[in-house]
């Protein structure tokens, strides 16, 4: 997550009403993501291609409704200007494709603990990336904890008897989705929006051909499955509305936070409701993933903590005015 200086300072003015309903948005945009695995299997018999090809264009008559619904449209025109940018969308578009098709497939395959490795490791891959593509400075701290994960991912390869490649891919694809939109630097609606419009005419191609070929679901297995299939839209332009209504009314450092309520509603899902296997050497490798984002969040939180010190005591310097000249007598009352 980019822009935290004014993500911070926006909710800082914000009345205690508006930060406890950021909160609430928050809790139910990462609820939501945290909870999805229990959505695609209700999609069977559909395949993952199938059900990734109804989520990108339903996805864009969801957004497109919202759109029509708040009418901001002026970016649309902006950025069909700027042929950079829409390069950029097309990218953007490309990598989460790879990222939804890849985690659908993963949770309807019963690999619901692997995908939410993914999402635990994605910060330690999004400070990589940093690192070697944008040439920024880590803190001590932050060093330490991705060599942790870097141990992870060598005792889960171990573990697993290869390297653990689903979690890599999503914690490499959402990483590079989340650089890329960054130089886009659109919102979270409209983002959705531009991505779906690339993303449509391929998902729509592909579901024609399915049909001409008699293999499609839509419309075969009842009303009830028609529906859900439709359903993809909303299932993923609603958390994302939730994350963009909090994003403007709680800290960063508390969006920080919340984002692991995914990944953990994920992980339990998978052990708890899915039954998978958790073998000691897995533990292991969780164990130093945790290891890993805890070392994250209190440098985090400490570094958050000395800023707003700094900042405090810079603006008390600058209400308090210059000091008295030596000598200098008070005036007379």
């Amino acid at each position: 997550m980019q822009g935290g200086g004014a993500v911070d300072s926006g909710a800082a003015g914000q009345s205690r009403s508006e930060q406890r309903i950021g909160l609430l948005n928050g809790f139910a945009a990462y609820g939501m993501w945290g909870l999805v695995p229990l959505f695609w299997p209700l999609l069977k018999p559909s395949g993952a291609a199938e059900i990734l090809a109804h989520r990108m264009a339903w996805s864009l008559v969801v957004v497109g409704i919202a759109l029509l619904f708040v009418r901001r449209w002026g970016w649309a025109r902006e950025l069909i200007r700027q042929p950079r940018r829409l390069g950029l969308v097309a990218v953007a578009a490309a990598v989460i494709t790879l990222n939804w098709g890849v985690y659908i497939w993963s949770v309807n395959t019963g690999h619901v603990v692997e995908a939410s490795l993914g999402y635990f490791i994605n910060p330690l891959v999004t400070i990589a990336m940093g690192v070697l593509l944008l040439g920024e400075r880590l803190r001590p701290v932050q060093w330490t904890a991705v060599a942790v994960g870097l141990a992870a991912v060598l005792v889960l390869a171990f573990g697993y008897g290869q390297p653990p490649w689903i979690s890599l891919c999503l914690a490499f694809s959402f990483a590079t989705y989340g650089l890329v939109k960054k130089k886009v630097n659109l919102s979270g609606l409209e983002s959705l929006a531009a991505e779906t419009a690339v993303q449509f005419l391929p998902a729509v191609g592909y579901l024609v051909w399915l049909g001409a070929q008699g293999e499609a679901t839509f419309g075969t297995e009842g009303v009830g499955h028609a529906a859900l299939l439709a359903a993809t839209g909303v299932v993923t332009a609603a958390p994302l509305v939730c994350f963009g209504a909090a994003a403007i009314r709680v800290p960063l450092s508390t969006l920080g936070l919340l984002q692991y309520l995914a990944p953990v509603f994920q992980f339990l899902l998978g052990i708890l409701y899915f039954h998978e296997a958790m073998p000691p050497e897995r533990w292991a490798g969780f164990g130093l993933v945790w290891l890993a984002l805890s070392l994250l969040t209190w440098d985090a939180l400490r570094t958050a903590r000395r800023n707003a010190v700094r900042l405090a005591a810079a603006r008390q310097a600058a209400t308090a005015g210059p000091p008295a000249v030596q000598g200098e007598r008070e005036p007379a009352v």
